[in-house]
């Protein structure tokens, strides 16, 4: 597929009233000539409010592009990616991070917490470097769901791993975004701690009304979700609604992952 420009952006699909986030045509190309990378080929996709998506497919498929791209942390090479309905290309470095900052949550592999501050300052850090006030009512019920309100005041090296890793997600959803979106978040934790930070982050979609979109490569971290989007080769090949981690597992090694 060739290239297409950046300019006019293309209109959101009909069916994205409900989203948080979509993409049009999204394509992203590595390099140029003959060592040009394609690792997204004309992805249109909806992320609708107040759901839990799961991006999967084997190394290379495009699904951590896809992430980064929706997310604003890399630009499309022609295409358009979208938050609340606003077209991420029209915007300059500076707006772009204000749009990160005030309307995305982020969720990593590693947990990102600043050493010298305890978790309630971890937790609302973000917001405090944009100046903003936290809503007192939203972030005791975030803290009541993260399970930690008797650690508030112990910095990550008092905390386990897991505990780190609920001080990351209550961030992330503290400034209550439009859409989080989380790269292998219990990849550095062990099954058991894992399982209770996807329980977690399910409960932020059914009670707290989040919506989020993570990369995982686990057909059981996948089965949390309410919908399995399959990548290969820089497209969407396949989904699966309701998953099951058999399912999930039987669909990913039929792709050779």
């Amino acid at each position: 597929m060739t290239e297409t420009s950046m300019a006019p952006p293309p209109g959101p699909p009909a069916d994205s009233s409900n989203a948080a986030a979509n993409a049009v045509a999204a394509q992203k190309v590595y390099g140029s000539g003959d060592t040009a990378v394609h690792a997204l080929r004309g992805v249109d996709v909806v992320f609708e409010k107040g759901r839990f998506t799961s991006i999967m497919g084997p190394s290379g498929s495009g699904k951590s592009t896809l992430m980064q791209c929706m997310a604003g942390l890399d630009r499309l090479t022609g295409g358009e990616t979208y938050v609340g309905g606003v077209p991420l290309s029209t915007l300059d470095d500076k707006a772009l991070t204000q749009l990160r900052r005030d309307r995305i949550g982020f969720i990593f592999q590693a947990y990102n917490l600043i050493p010298t501050l305890n978790a309630q300052e971890n937790i609302t850090l973000p917001m405090d470097l944009a100046g903003a006030k936290p809503d007192d009512a939203w972030m005791q019920q975030v803290i009541t769901a993260v399970g930690l309100g008797d650690r508030m005041d112990h910095r990550p090296n008092e905390l386990s791993g897991g505990q780190q890793q609920r001080v990351a997600v209550a961030r992330a959803l503290a400034s209550q975004p439009d859409i989080i979106f989380g790269d292998e978040p219990t990849g550095n934790l062990d099954s058991k701690t894992g399982a209770e930070i996807l329980e977690f982050m399910r409960k932020a979609v059914d009670d707290l009304g989040q919506t989020i979109v993570m990369v995982t490569h686990d057909p059981v971290s996948a089965s949390y979700s309410d919908q399995v989007l399959f990548l290969a080769d820089g497209q969407i090949v396949d989904q699966m609604m309701e998953p099951t981690t058999d399912a999930v597992y039987d669909r990913v090694r039929s792709m050779g992952d």
